[in-house]
């Protein structure tokens, strides 16, 4: 090369391509020939062809070929200094020239090149799905995994805390064995299968209270107010303790004694419960209370008998008095509350010895059934005795006999004792040809006892009649004028008004 001709300050554009070698080029091949400015023109056919237009202004280059401004960038080596050449003084010598790649020379970016298939770095297209579809399932595993130790943890906390921290409290096993037959949960157990509740509705009034199975054919005894807003055509509906509930039609009742028979039909499986005897009822004895206090069907409550032969009167709604209700009752300090009306009440031995009727709540007088007070340990029930005779007539005949002594007593006589009518007095003070007449009792006697029990009012005699069988014999201790009398007397029969 001339070093006195100036040469430009770079190649003039000119055309690429690339080299099309068959066999790579003789090392003994001329070099090029320089033709100065107008470039090197190609010494052998291995060198770029001819392009294929003129060149233009903007360096078009040829269709599908790539441009001037794309080249592969030059391999750089490191510049060896020439033999014999020494380095300035302090700078390390250059490393050796690394040896040739057996796997060729090193991949560079060509953007106009095709991705060549099978690259080292690029995994097959099978290979590369089938570990993406090993890591997928890989990670839903370790989800479902995690997950489930999860809300184990969870629960485990959920129930016994914190963890290391578990409390359990000492309990006692179920205890499936049975009770003793005289305890009261044996006595419950007995007898609940043969109450039922007792709802009712008719006209305006509805009303609810409890009744027991008297046998299998589907009688039940209950209180005559518990029936009551039903007598006219009403709806009486009965709930046994297992659930099943069925319609009910009145057999009979009687508002003196407070007792009615209903009957269901076309029910199977009645237990019906033993009846005691009250004649052999102890105060002090143990009883235990079943029925439907304020529609709480199946309540169970216990207590004791705290007298016998208590004269209670409830009722007198109508003016009459024929709806007022005389009971020689079984006091109780067993809780009675409405809605345990007509409900039994048993003894030890689970046979029942009285009809819960009457309470006698603070501030209230006693009604039976009646009144929405709570109960104060004052409950009064109609003894069985007097209830079998009354639900017998009543089956047999629809009604009810009152016995009767045969004579009118004054109400409003203050003293001590009944005292029987003046003459003149709505009727006659004795009953012409009656019980009393044949006796021997006159008007304005004072009968002070019966069979030897003191009797202190006209509501107390009447009790103590009705106590007993139309049929059976009375002692009655008269007083007239000062003197007093034994007479001896049968008692009469009185249909109920």
């Amino acid at each position: 090369m001339d070093e006195g001709k100036a040469r430009p300050m770079g190649p003039k554009p000119h055309w690429w391509g690339r080299p099309r070698r068959t066999t790579p080029p003789d090392a003994a091949s001329p070099a090029p020939e320089d033709r100065g400015d107008e470039g090197t023109v190609p010494a052998s056919p291995y060198d770029a062809p001819a392009p294929r237009h003129a060149p233009d202004p903007y360096t078009t280059p040829p269709y599908g070929r790539p441009g001037p401004w794309a080249p592969a960038p030059p391999v750089q080596r490191p510049v060896t200094p020439a033999h014999g050449t020494q380095l300035p003084p302090g700078m390390p010598p250059a490393p050796p020239f690394p040896p040739p790649s057996p796997y060729g020379p090193p991949w560079q970016y060509d953007p106009w090149a095709v991705s060549p298939a099978g690259h080292p770095g690029t995994p097959p297209a099978g290979k590369a799905t089938r570990r993406r579809g090993r890591i997928v399932v890989g990670a839903v595993i370790v989800a479902l995994v995690s997950g489930g130790i999860g809300g184990g943890v969870g629960a485990f906390l959920e129930r016994d805390g914190v963890v290391g921290h578990h409390v359990r409290l000492p309990q006692a096993p179920v205890d499936r064995s049975g009770r003793a037959p005289d305890s009261v949960a044996g006595i419950a157990a007995r007898a609940l299968p043969g109450v039922v509740t007792i709802h009712v509705r008719g006209g305006s009034d509805q009303g609810t209270g409890t009744g027991f199975v008297l046998d299998k054919e589907g009688r039940i005894l209950t209180n005559n107010h518990v029936v009551e807003p039903a007598a006219s055509g009403g709806d009486i509906s009965v709930t046994f303790n297992s659930g099943q509930t069925a319609k009910a039609t009145v057999v009979g009742r009687d508002s003196g004694y407070d007792l009615a028979v209903i009957k269901v039909s076309g029910v199977t499986g009645l237990t019906p419960l033993a009846l005691g005897n009250s004649d052999s009822v102890r105060v002090g004895d143990s009883v235990v209370a079943i029925g439907a206090p304020f529609d709480l069907a199946g309540t169970v409550t216990t207590g004791i008998i705290s007298a016998k032969e208590r004269p209670i009167t409830a009722g007198g709604q109508k003016q009459d008095g024929s709806d007022v209700s005389y009971v020689d009752a079984l006091q109780t300090d067993a809780p009675i509350n409405p809605g345990n009306s007509g409900g039994p009440l048993m003894d030890a031995q689970a046979r029942v010895i009285g009809i819960n009727s009457a309470i006698r709540s603070a501030g209230d007088g006693s009604e039976l059934g009646g009144g929405q007070g709570g109960s104060i340990g004052l409950g009064f029930a109609i003894p069985v005795n007097q209830a079998k005779r009354v639900a017998e007539e009543l089956i047999n005949t629809g009604r009810a006999t009152h016995p009767v002594i045969g004579v009118t007593l004054d109400m409003t006589y203050a003293g001590d004792g009944a005292r029987v009518n003046s003459k003149g007095a709505d009727g006659p003070a004795v009953t012409p040809g009656g019980p009393g007449d044949k006796a021997g009792i006159r008007d304005q006697d004072v009968i002070k006892k019966v069979d030897g029990a003191p009797v202190h009012s006209g509501q107390e005699l009447i009790v103590k009649v009705r106590s007993h069988r139309p049929g059976d014999r009375l002692s009655l201790t008269v007083e007239h004028a000062g003197s007093e009398r034994t007479v001896e007397l049968t008692l009469g029969s009185a249909a109920a008004r």
